[in-house]
């Protein structure tokens, strides 16, 4: 392969949150903004050469990548390497084993130490890290290297004007 590939890394949107919810955190949904979010993410996505979804099976993770798979015409898979707390090592063997075009949606712990693992095996950051809900890292791969990464920052929702 001589040409590079791009994945795309999203964190999932905002959520609910976790310390008044009262199931298990596995169920927590997207709030009203996550949802906004992930519509906008979809949009932009939806642009590009989406071949596959992957998530984290979080229902908020889930729920992030609904939008596009209604826009791609394509559905969400579980990926239980995506999961929160646990370790990151398996994300990066799941990197090299996606599509071109792969859309991976995971958690606010995994996603920084993919980066960071990514940074120490030679990955070059274009763009100041971004970790907030929402945002998506561009990852450019050759071969099974990811070569260069990119985030595009949470989209940013317009405020709802307020009539007094």
């Amino acid at each position: 392969m001589g040409q590079s590939a791009t994945i795309y890394f999203v964190r999932h949107a905002k959520a609910g949150e976790r310390r008044v919810w009262l199931g298990d955190d596995v169920d927590r949904p997207l709030s009203k903004t996550g949802w906004k979010q992930s519509n906008a993410v979809a949009r932009r996505l939806a642009k590009k050469n989406v071949t596959a979804l992957y998530a984290s099976p979080y229902v908020r993770c889930m729920q992030t990548l609904e939008p596009l798979a209604e826009l791609a015409g394509l559905e969400v898979q579980p990926e239980k390497r995506l999961f929160e707390d646990e370790p990151f090592e398996p994300v990066l063997d799941l990197l090299n084993e996606v599509e071109d075009g792969a859309v991976l949606c995971s958690h606010g712990d995994i996603i920084p130490a993919v980066i960071k693992a990514l940074v120490r095996r030679g990955m070059e950051v274009q763009t100041p890290p971004d970790w907030a809900k929402a945002s998506v890292w561009v990852l450019r791969r050759k071969g099974t290297r990811i070569t260069k990464g990119k985030v595009w920052p949470a989209p940013t929702l317009a405020a709802k004007s307020v009539k007094k």
